[in-house]
């Protein structure tokens, strides 16, 4: 592999962090296709679109002085590109168990050093879920989830018209009072000092009681993992904040602070996508390597919001688990109708 001489990047504290000994953390992103895949321009999309996005897509992590730096190299596209071999003429609901064990699988395998840090699995075989999958595995040392989920989404295009760029959500407040600047500025600052603290804290702290989503097992990092993935729709989750007067912020971060498990979310457009022609039937993401029991991650795409729970095997069920968050949906939906008619017979009675 030919090594560029150019001046070094180096790696930010993150980098260190998911990319060490002790973790590897890395992002899953799947892509759902709504008709068998044509995988005849994956090598020239990943030259053409993918590699240029960032630079450390063509770099390796080195080690120079102590120090840890990115240091760009030539990459041998092949070698990032994987299509596995699953049997054939099954079932759908025969390939969900290779699909699920397969992506098990790479999620808790380790990047070679030598090489830069992100891989491209395209899965022919259909499942219950779509005709076909292409799952990008991009190490968390190359950037944060937004940066990398953003990247991913650059190279996709509108389905019905690719000359338009794709829409997002707006994310309008749920109540009209406005803010003046100074607020908002000292609101922020105090969010972001006490979760820094917070953070700081809870690593000297210890860790949480166990409990059915904590164990107190250790290099669960390391340790297999299901999937599974449900799906909600916008309307009802924006109808059901609209009544309840709560988008979402500050039950992340309460919840976070139960640090048994972990919740990623970003926002994805409204139409659907396409890849090299070939439309995408769903989207979602997870974050892999991290030694929480449980990870959860939401993305929205088509009206559509994907919950994808990433958990530890024999510690979760996933299928209860999933029962479970479908069930609390329709309680909280059903309470949500519940207080809007409360709310509007009590305006009623005082007209």
């Amino acid at each position: 592999m030919e090594v560029w001489e150019e001046e070094l990047e180096p790696v930010s504290p993150n980098g260190h962090y998911f990319n060490s000994s002790v973790l590897s953390v890395s992002v899953l992103a799947v892509l759902e296709y709504e008709i068998p895949i044509d995988d005849s321009q994956t090598l020239s999309l990943l030259e053409n679109v993918f590699l240029p996005i960032s630079p450390r897509f063509s770099s390796i992590m080195i080690e120079k002085n102590g120090k840890k730096q990115w240091k760009k190299v030539e990459v041998k596209l092949e070698d990032h590109v994987k299509t596995p071999i699953f049997p054939s003429n099954m079932s759908n609901e025969s390939y969900d168990e290779y699909f699920d064990d397969y992506i098990s699988s790479i999620a808790t395998k380790r990047f070679p050093q030598d090489k830069p840090l992100w891989e491209v699995h395209v899965i022919k075989y259909p499942n219950s879920n779509a005709a076909g999958n292409v799952i990008f595995k991009l190490h968390h040392a190359l950037g944060d989830g937004y940066s990398l989920m953003g990247a991913l989404l650059s190279c996709l295009q509108r389905a019905d018209n690719p000359s338009l760029p794709l829409t997002f959500p707006s994310r309008l407040p749920s109540e009209t009072k406005s803010e003046n600047v100074v607020t908002k500025t000292i609101s922020s600052l105090l969010s972001t000092i006490s979760d820094f603290w917070w953070g700081i804290s809870k690593s000297f702290r210890g860790e949480d009681d166990p409990s059915p989503i904590k164990s107190s097992n250790h290099g669960l990092e390391f340790a297999p993992i299901t999937i599974s993935t449900i799906t909600i729709s916008l309307d009802r989750i924006k109808l059901i904040k609209s009544r309840l007067g709560v988008a979402a912020s500050r039950y992340v971060h309460s919840t976070l602070k139960n640090s048994s498990m972990m919740i990623s979310s970003m926002i994805g457009p409204v139409q659907k996508m396409s890849l090299a022609n070939q439309p995408i039937k769903g989207l979602y993401f997870l974050v892999v390597g991290t030694p929480e029991e449980l990870d959860i991650s939401i993305v929205s795409y088509m009206g559509k919001v994907r919950l994808a729970f990433t958990a530890k095997k024999g510690i979760i069920d996933p299928q209860k688990l999933k029962l479970c968050m479908e069930n609390a949906l329709n309680m909280i939906s059903n309470a949500a109708d519940k207080n809007s008619m409360q709310n509007s017979t009590e305006e009623q009675s005082h007209i």
